[in-house]
């Protein structure tokens, strides 16, 4: 297949599926567009809080697969007895600096003191909405594996992860959890870097997470491409993809998707069930906070697209669900 192959390098820098920009408009236009958009990107009233019944992990789901959604693309699936957590980003900002930067609109549901036991931790890529310094230096003293793309182990490692815990994943790389949970690091078109200065140096993933009887696809942040369909072809159908909907801009559109394409990518990944993430927790774009869920809501009403949107913070069995959280 033209897409599902192991990720390549030019030099120091990986290079993505297909020709991809990081953005189009000029560093003038783009700060002439946050200071004269008129959007709410920030709830005007507060949301939340939300809160995690913790009981509730105390009873495995009768369905085998469940999901905690903790805001942006920190997610807790709980699939055929094994607990596996995505992204975690818990801080207050998702920035170089707790005082500057996207700010969170609710606190997070679930603590690292209150989480409980996990088999698996996934971090798809640097950027710091997802990858955590913070919640990274209170999961040491957490006996869990962690599995990346390449290049991340570098900051777990020097934020105290031991380097035994650490499994670094080219795409198409593959591992198995507790002989029953098999996970497969996939193609994403994005990007990669912490500073300005570092773009591209460790790579971006997306993942499947296949065991006897589910299959789902955790996406990550990736841009439209013809490659979802190789996904699908090979790894689907899934009963839930996980798709980016949040951070959408006209300039960003080969690094980030919006409804729009995550609505592609979830029919061309055979996807029976779409759960949005990466929306409704930063400040991260100029639409409004909650235009992404509004779209999706009118694109899977005219395209029959089943929806699972649980309250963050709440165990949710998976199934056609939808909570109205942020109504």
């Amino acid at each position: 297949m033209k897409y599902l192959q192991p990720a390549i390098k030019e030099g120091k820098k990986f290079l993505n599926p297909v020709p991809t920009r990081v953005g189009t408009g000029s560093v003038a236009g783009v700060l002439w567009k946050y200071l004269t958009n008129k959007a709410e990107t920030t709830p005007k009233r507060l949301l939340g809080p939300f809160t995690t019944d913790l009981l509730l992990y105390q009873e495995a789901p009768p369905s085998g697969l469940r999901i905690t959604w903790l805001g942006h693309s920190s997610l807790l699936i709980e699939i055929d007895g094994l607990r596996i957590l995505t992204d975690p980003v818990f801080s207050k900002r998702a920035s170089f600096s707790m005082r500057i930067g996207p700010k969170r609109f609710y606190e997070a549901p679930l603590a690292i003191s209150n989480m409980p036991a996990l088999d698996a931790i996934i971090i798809s890529h640097d950027h710091y909405d997802h990858l955590d310094k913070q919640v990274i230096r209170q999961l040491v003293a957490i006996d869990v594996p962690f599995y990346c793309s390449i290049g991340v182990g570098q900051y777990l490692k020097e934020w105290g992860i031991q380097k035994q815990r650490i499994t670094e994943m080219n795409w198409m790389d593959k591992v198995t959890i507790a002989n029953r949970c098999e996970i497969t690091a996939l193609p994403a078109r994005h990007f990669s870097g912490r500073s300005l200065f570092n773009r591209f140096e460790t790579l971006w993933s997306s993942f499947a997470i296949r065991t006897a009887t589910h299959n789902i696809y955790y996406g990550a942040d990736s841009g439209w491409y013809d490659g979802f369909y190789e996904i699908g072809e090979a790894y689907g159908p899934f009963d839930l993809t996980m798709l980016e909907t949040g951070a959408y801009n006209e300039d960003w559109a080969d690094i980030h998707m919006g409804p729009d394409n995550a609505v592609k990518a979830h029919l061309a990944l055979k996807g029976k069930l779409m759960m949005p993430i990466h929306w409704g927790t930063f400040n991260l774009a100029l639409h409004a906070w909650n235009e992404p869920i509004q779209r999706l809501l009118k694109l899977a009403g005219e395209m029959n697209i089943s929806l699972f949107l649980p309250k963050p913070g709440e165990p949710t069995v998976v199934n056609i669900y939808n909570s109205h959280w942020w109504e």
